[in-house]
């Protein structure tokens, strides 16, 4: 009977699950199930009382040795105590380690993310500032994602944290409005910003907040009234978006022309079949288009690229543009094409100015 007990629980522990939790249930079961063997036991070999059994059956396998309830046990209690202690060691501890692993591996884990997610904050460069996980936040995260762009998100919501580092995203919980909060997010270093916080006279603040610390950074920030645009650009937002607005004109066109809105839905969809993107190349000193025509220049033969546009240095706009119309330093290309030669090319003319 004992050996057959000492195969059945070292079979059972050598079949532990990989799941901490799964793995105490079981050590548990199996303790259990050793204290009751071991009752019934020294009620067989030492006609013990159940009260007797158990209470030689408790010190036995806490090891505190109190000493046996009537004199000296007999050569096979001796034997059966002797095999109760080394089973009995062996399914505690590892109960009490995986209660360990379950209580403290949890926290290390999340300890060695949080860890490595401020490393990869602290080299951080060139990157954006997403200001508020809201509706609007995750969805320019889900789109920066998409890019595979380098971003920071800043929020003020602690609940958010967990979800965050399960996703492997940069973060600092804290309120954008205050500059410490976005040196800490790496505004000095950072591309562009988004304010996109819930009210506008936050927004307010971030913006100016975020002009003072950098006065290069490209910032966008998020308006739902009107008479707050403005303060947005005196502020030192170079956009300023209304989503509520731009909502109410992609509804209208939908309206009036489905098919308009359906190509524009196929440009701008981010989902894992998308093969076309509109995108933006700035011409710089070196860049080899620089003098050129829209017709010698050769987007289209060698990347199947096409141009749509041209934003001039002085920031006027020439749509749809004639194959003889002179390509300029300080230009920039609106072009659409298949995704990678967007990429490609935008990081080649990497713009330092929008």
């Amino acid at each position: 009977m004992i050996e057959r007990m000492a195969t059945t629980i070292g079979r059972w522990l050598s079949v532990m699950p990989s799941d901490p939790l799964r793995r105490l249930q079981l050590s548990l079961a199996v303790l259990a199930i050793l204290t009751i063997g071991a009752i019934i036991g020294f009620m067989i070999v030492e006609q013990y009382t159940f009260v007797d059994a158990l209470y030689m059956t408790i010190i036995t396998l806490s090891t505190v040795g109190f000493g046996e309830v009537r004199g000296e046990l007999s050569p096979q209690g001796r034997i059966f105590t002797s095999i109760l202690i080394v089973l009995g060691i062996g399914v505690a501890t590892t109960a009490v380690s995986n209660a360990i692993s379950i209580v403290l591996g949890e926290r290390w884990g999340i300890r060695v993310k949080k860890r490595q997610l401020e490393q990869e904050l602290m080299q951080m460069k060139d990157h954006y500032i997403i200001c508020g996980y809201g509706r609007m936040g995750r969805q320019i995260t889900a789109d920066l994602r998409a890019r595979d762009e380098r971003f920071v998100i800043v929020d003020a919501n602690e609940d958010i944290e967990e979800r965050l580092m399960d996703m492997d995203v940069p973060y600092v919980i804290g309120d954008a409005t205050h500059d410490d909060i976005l040196v800490k997010a790496g505004i000095k270093e950072a591309r562009g910003l988004v304010a996109a916080l819930n009210d506008d006279p936050d927004n307010v603040l971030t913006v100016l907040s975020a002009r003072e610390l950098n006065p290069k950074i490209f910032i966008i920030a998020r308006v739902t009234r009107m008479e707050t645009e403005s303060k947005l650009r005196t502020a030192g937002a170079n956009r300023v978006i209304n989503p509520y607005q731009i909502g109410g004109h992609r509804m209208a066109l939908t309206l009036l022309r489905p098919a308009v809105n359906d190509f524009l839905e196929h440009i701008f969809h981010f989902g894992t079949d998308r093969n076309i993107d509109i995108g933006q190349i700035f011409v710089h000193e070196q860049s080899h288009l620089s003098g050129q025509t829209i017709g010698n220049c050769e987007l289209r033969r060698e990347h199947q690229v096409n141009i749509l546009g041209i934003r001039k240095a002085n920031n006027q706009l020439v749509i749809t543009p004639s194959p003889q119309e002179a390509i300029e330093l300080g230009d920039t290309l609106i072009v659409i094409g298949p995704l990678e030669a967007i990429y490609n090319l935008e990081r080649r003319n990497q713009a330092t100015d929008a």
